[in-house]
């Protein structure tokens, strides 16, 4: 055993080690030159742990993800124990009720950490971007902030943190969009690495929203719309594919927007067909829409891209034109309805979800049974439902005449539970089909089951190991639930055969070979 006592390390400027701030006494460093070569400077930086807390929408897992590569290279991998974590970041959302709260809520359970071991604490996302300084102002034992456009500086200002414990805050936009610049996986990830076992990702092709609906607060945390280029978004999900991803969600507060500030005239109905030619992938899915936004082009994509999913999330917020307009959507009941019969006229097995909010301000029991008609005339398959709570420094968070917190629990009440039923009539008429599925991994309920999703984005759970992760699977439904199915695995012969069993919507294209029983 080799023992070298090291009087002091100090932080400061180094050539040595390109991008970090990591310098020892002379004195170490002329030993260093004389021991083998399988002791370098390099192997002598202590791997770091960084515990990252997520909230809110895919675009904030995306940017977990995104925070998760770059602190690799600066040595740290990630940890699910805060406890063990060197560092700890809260990746916070402003949209959901009381964010601040949550975020404040979050600081506390990790204040002891801070005390006893020196973790460094930062919190980083929307709620950053809005509150800023504030954040540190209130929270003493908290070191940084980072802002939605931020991300790419976060081992600098990380960096700063450890070698000088300087509390930083950074939440400029940039308006440049250097903050979507690709952010490459790794191409062979670590052991520890989160991206071993992934079977789907997201991909941000897009930030920001130009719509300044009333109520939202998007534009002003995330900024105006501003698109990546379609080299970068391509060459990310190839790299993604030669990794073992199937399927890849492409995001952005508003995707029908893609293409704006581009030097290439690319809109988003264009660049699907590019990332559908990319080998090895499975799957392709996209969220959020803007229904002001949704192209003839884009709904013709539904019945021309192989690997486009059938699946669309298209928010409504209101059936009711006068809400509509206070909420500065930009469409009608009706402009929605006849997108959502084109959608259906050209793939009539299409899934739709959406959104809605009740009781927005000057929401009469009128105005609350147009979005009633306007649920029973599309039947959604999902409706991901919310009381309206106000934002601060949004126009609506200003609005008169309130609704009433008793009359807003009710109204969402008596909307939940007509969508609970026709969730449920939906997915019984899957009782008895068969449905291609991508296993994701093993299933919560069973340790002797997997669980995956079908393409209209259905999750199943059925027996079956390990071994399917990753696998597209036929799987006959046997009984439907409100927010799950259960099925059986079909052996590859039923398909091939025609037998009864087997009555997929479309060939699943699944070889003998891929398929383990």
């Amino acid at each position: 055993m080799l023992c070298i006592w090291i009087p002091r390390i100090k932080c400061g400027a180094s050539s040595a080690f390109p991008g970090m701030t990591f310098q020892v006494n002379e004195f170490l460093i002329h030993c260093i030159s004389y021991l083998p070569s399988v002791i370098s400077p390099q192997n002598m930086l202590m791997e770091k742990r960084v515990y990252i807390e997520t909230y809110g929408c895919q675009m904030n897992e995306y940017d977990t993800e995104r925070i998760l590569r770059l602190l690799e290279s600066s040595n740290y991998l990630e940890t699910k124990d805060a406890k063990e974590a060197d560092f700890i970041l809260i990746n916070t959302c402003s949209v959901r009720e009381k964010p601040e709260h949550k975020v404040y809520s979050a600081l506390g359970r990790y204040q002891w950490l801070k005390e006893e071991r020196g973790t460094i604490i930062g919190v980083a996302g929307c709620v950053a971007q809005q509150e800023g300084d504030r954040l540190l102002n209130r929270v003493p034992y908290l070191d940084m902030v980072i802002g939605t456009h931020a991300i790419p500086m976060l081992p600098q200002l990380l960096q700063k943190v450890e070698c000088s414990g300087q509390r930083v805050c950074e939440t400029g936009f940039d308006p440049e969009g250097n903050y979507l610049k690709t952010i490459l996986p790794q191409k062979s990830p670590v052991v520890g690495s989160i991206r071993l076992d992934k079977v789907k990702s997201y991909v941000t092709i897009m930030q920001g929203c130009d719509h300044f609906c009333s109520y939202c607060i998007v534009p002003y945390v995330r900024g105006r719309e501003k698109s990546r280029s379609s080299g970068e978004i391509i060459e990310e999900v190839k790299r993604l594919t030669e990794m073992g991803v199937k399927e890849v969600c492409l995001l952005g507060q508003n995707v029908n927007g893609y293409g704006k500030g581009l030097e290439e005239e690319l809109r988003f109905a264009e660049l699907l067909p590019r990332i559908n030619e990319i080998e090895g992938l499975h799957r392709i899915r996209f969220t959020t829409s803007h229904p002001a936004d949704l192209s003839e082009e884009l709904i013709q994509a539904f019945s021309r891209l192989s690997k486009l999913c059938e699946h669309i999330h298209l928010p409504f917020q209101s059936g009711s034109d006068r809400i509509l307009k206070a909420m500065h959507r930009g469409y009608t009941k009706e402009s929605y309805l006849e997108k959502i019969d084109r959608l259906k006229g050209v793939c009539p097995s299409i899934a739709v979800t959406a959104d809605v909010i009740v009781g927005f301000p000057g929401e009469e029991e009128r105005d609350f049974e147009e979005t009633l008609d306007l649920l029973q005339k599309v039947r959604f398959d999902d409706l991901f439902s919310f009381k309206y709570s106000p934002r601060k420094g949004t126009r609506a968070a200003q609005f008169e005449d309130k609704v009433e917190e008793k009359v807003k629990q009710e109204r969402l009440s008596i909307l939940q539970e007509i969508q609970k039923e026709i969730t449920l009539q939906k997915n019984q008429e899957l009782e008895g089909r068969v449905k291609e599925v991508l296993v994701e991994g093993r299933s919560k309920q069973s340790d002797r089951d997997v669980t995956g999703r079908t393409r209209s984005n259905k999750v199943v759970n059925f027996k079956g190991d390990l071994e399917l992760v990753g696998k597209l699977v036929p799987v006959q439904i046997t009984k439907a639930y409100p927010h799950s199915l259960r099925g059986e695995i079909v052996p590859t012969h039923c398909r091939l055969q025609n037998a009864p069993a087997c009555r997929t919507d479309r060939d699943c294209g699944i070889k003998d070979s891929e398929i383990l029983i």
